[in-house]
């Protein structure tokens, strides 16, 4: 049996009574494991770049083995960039190559560049025309109930590119998830730690990340999900937000 392990932070209270947040964190782990990763990340939010937490809350949440999906996950590549603004400008033009206007690209960095703090959760925009599609306000789309199949091969994996951060180890679960609803032509990220600068595209084609897509010392981050013409926007919330998903090497 499988639990799913969710970690919200905030300062100031809750994020529905307005508390600033602070930090996040999913796993589906064994019965066994559940202490020691709710430990894991209590003290994440307690000893957090953003802040120290006063509002922690940890979910745990048993999850039918026969309703886990599997997913693959995707191929890394690094950009190594100069700085933020030549980060974007090259993000941008993965993303075009993935199929997303320039309209919307230009949209979407425009609204991660003007967010006043950090989102819990993802925009979903329209590919082509750049609309925001979702209605969650500054809260967006949360992306819940993944993790990693083999934890022990993936941190050889990622050792091996030499990525051992926790950014990109909980980034590239969660964009392979997303990659593989067919709904989703791309992601656009960059991380909310003001210590992190790096961010990526990611699509079904790939996980591109490029070493600088903020400037060092922001406490501003957010994503993005470019969604196909006519997608069935509860389907796909359903998806993100409920499957179980588990994600291979």
């Amino acid at each position: 049996m499988l639990y799913s392990v969710r970690m919200r932070s905030a300062k100031g209270g809750a994020h529905e009574a307005g508390g600033r947040h602070i930090s996040g964190a999913e796993r589906l782990a064994e019965h066994d494991e559940i202490q020691q990763i709710a430990g894991e990340m209590v003290a994440r939010a307690l000893g957090h770049s953003r802040g120290c937490a006063d509002f922690i809350t940890i979910t745990i949440e048993a999850v039918n083995p026969k309703q886990i999906r599997h997913v693959p996950l995707l191929p890394v590549t690094t950009v190594d960039v100069p700085d933020a603004e030549a980060g974007r400008r090259a993000a941008m033009t993965v993303l075009m190559r993935r199929g997303v206007s320039e309209r919307a690209v230009c949209s979407a960095m425009e609204a991660l560049l003007s967010l006043p703090d950090s989102m819990r959760g993802a925009m979903l925009f329209c590919k082509d025309t750049g609309k925001r599609l979702d209605e969650a306000g500054q809260a967006g789309i949360r992306v819940s109930r993944m993790d990693i199949a083999d934890d022990q091969d993936y941190h050889q994996r990622l050792s091996g590119l030499g990525l051992t951060n926790i950014h990109v180890r909980e980034a590239l679960v969660l964009a392979s998830k997303v990659a593989a609803a067919p709904q989703v032509a791309a992601e656009l990220c960059w991380s909310d730690d003001p210590e992190y600068t790096a961010g990526y595209v990611a699509s079904p084609a790939g996980y591109c990340r490029f070493t600088q897509l903020k400037n060092y010392g922001s406490p501003v981050g957010g994503r993005i999900f470019f969604l196909r013409p006519g997608t069935d926007l509860a389907a796909l919330i359903d998806y993100l937000s409920r499957q179980p998903v588990l994600v291979t090497i």
